[in-house]
């Protein structure tokens, strides 16, 4: 079923390329004197990006400047894409009009039906079937490498980019480390240090005959405790290494200051560096809709599609979260270093969705 889709929607693209090549090839003969100035140029190069977008292929960085030696050239492609689709229309309705006639008893063309004539006529048309669509998926083939080939990005541009994107996702990485190594200092001073300060007191309170200040004590070490190691988790999850993504996020939501619902659907675990960036991802949007968002409900939804890993967080809080504030912003850069994408969708007044999509091939 799949593949008869994907067939049909070739026979489609081809039969329209057909068509548009004779468009295009009027546009040229009609504006040759004129190809020098810039708004035909600029028409030339909305026709090639309409022609990708036929083609299925994303024109994101495609070079529209050479969009009329492009037309020129996929012209003849056009031309054998039409040739094609008309000899598979001309074989659907000899083979649909040879069927009627020797159904309703008459001869076609002089000719009666036989056995041996109708294994020939099935083994034929079976045979020229097959070679016209692979005609059909032989010119879509083309096409697409035609269009890539003239209108996509220079190898060495690609390069270049790629190598400016790994420095910028490498220079986040670093920035990103040294936010989250600034939010542990001041949990650690603003938090844990100063409790552990009061705790000190009260025990030397307590030896100098204040028994009663023993259970404070107790109560502040336990406190202590909870702090040290909520911020240990912040640092990294060690359940995560043992029971993996779904029970490390099972621990975050019964830890959370809100109701959270997970659903973890993984038929296997992904790389160590994938489930750490989604589980940081899901705690910062948790702890996020809990401190700033007053939500009620946070959901988490966490399942592959083919070589993905998507997470996604939905809470009822007041919205106006944005992708760069706070600890939003090291969660990009953390998810960018993995060729990954992060979305935010927070309008005012809720509800606030965060999102990545995560490679795991």
């Amino acid at each position: 079923m799949r593949t008869a889709a994907e067939g049909l929607r070739q026979l489609a693209a081809v039969t329209l390329g057909s068509l548009s090549a004779l468009v295009e090839l009027a546009f040229l003969l009609v504006t040759l004197p004129l190809l020098g100035r810039p708004k035909v140029r600029a028409a030339a190069g909305r026709l090639a990006l309409l022609e990708a977008r036929r083609l299925r292929l994303d024109p994101a960085g495609f070079d529209t400047g050479r969009a009329v030696p492009y037309l020129a050239s996929r012209a003849a492609v056009g031309v054998l894409g039409g040739v094609v689709v008309a000899l598979l229309v001309i074989g659907l309705v000899t083979g649909a009009r040879i069927a009627w006639a020797w159904g309703t008893g008459e001869t076609f063309d002089g000719m009666a039906p036989s056995p041996a004539l109708l294994l020939y006529m099935a083994v034929g048309g079976g045979v020229l079937l097959f070679l016209d669509l692979s005609g059909v998926a032989g010119v879509h083939a083309l096409e697409r490498r035609l269009a890539l080939r003239m209108l996509g990005p220079d190898p060495t541009a690609a390069l270049e980019r790629r190598i400016a994107e790994l420095a910028e996702s490498r220079a986040g990485i670093v920035a990103a480390v040294d936010s989250e190594r600034r939010r542990i200092e001041r949990d650690l001073h603003d938090g844990l240090q100063q409790r552990l300060v009061a705790l000190s007191m009260l025990i030397g309170r307590s030896r100098r005959g204040r028994p009663e200040l023993l259970e404070q004590a107790h109560e502040e070490a336990q406190q202590a405790l909870a702090e040290l190691r909520e911020v240990a988790w912040r640092v990294y999850p060690s359940g995560l290494d043992s029971f993996g993504l779904g029970e490390a996020l099972a621990g975050l939501a019964e830890r959370a200051g809100v109701p959270v619902k997970v659903r973890c659907d993984l038929a296997a675990r992904p790389p160590m560096e994938v489930e750490t960036a989604a589980y940081f991802v899901v705690s910062e949007a948790v702890t996020n809709a809990a401190k700033h968002a007053r939500a009620t409900l946070v959901t988490v939804d966490v399942h592959q599609e083919e070589m993905m890993i998507v997470v996604r967080v939905r809470d009822d809080g007041r919205g106006g979260a944005v992708a760069s504030g706070g600890g939003l912003s090291g969660l990009a850069r953390r998810v960018a270093a993995l060729d990954g994408r992060f979305a935010v969708d927070s309008p005012p007044g809720g509800p606030t969705t965060v999102g990545a999509e995560l490679p795991c091939g």
